[in-house]
């Protein structure tokens, strides 16, 4: 079974990482800058690195193979994906290696936009549909992943 690695900063969908990793006895990894509250759940780990990037280097240097990575941060996914993961980001898009490329291209030409002055605006506040295609695909992941043995 993989481990899911939650970017637990500024996480909208942490409850429902909980709930479907709960129902395949995955384990979570929570990982922030500081402190936050996780359930009293022996498969739930939080782990707190302090610093501008630390949590996300963490992530990077421990994800391996098969694990799955939940994250909106577009640099820390492709980091995620080369190292073999899986990424889910909070409104279900599934970013793999055949998929990361474009994802990180958007991101490089609304940065650039950004720099030259141009108002792109934020991303769309999370609705009811997002986090239930949250839940589809991460409920997917994992039981595609219990049905493989792993």
């Amino acid at each position: 079974m993989p481990t899911v690695y939650v970017d637990g900063d500024a996480c909208p969908v942490k409850d429902e990482v909980y709930r479907v990793a709960g129902r395949y006895a995955a384990r979570v990894v929570v990982v922030a800058n500081a402190t936050l509250r996780v359930p009293a759940d022996p498969a739930v780990e939080l782990v707190v690195r302090p610093g501008f990037g630390a949590a996300d280097d963490w992530i990077a240097e421990t994800i391996g193979p098969g694990n799955v990575a939940v994250t909106a941060d577009v640099p820390l996914a492709a980091r995620c994906v080369a190292r073999g993961a899986v990424v889910l980001d909070p409104k279900g898009r599934v970013l793999t290696e055949a998929t990361i490329g474009e994802a990180v291209g958007v991101r490089d030409l609304m940065d650039h936009l950004r720099q030259a002055g141009a108002t792109t605006g934020g991303p769309a506040p999370m609705t009811k549909a997002d986090r239930s295609r949250f839940l589809g695909k991460l409920d997917e992941l994992l039981s595609k992943a219990a049905r493989a043995g792993g």
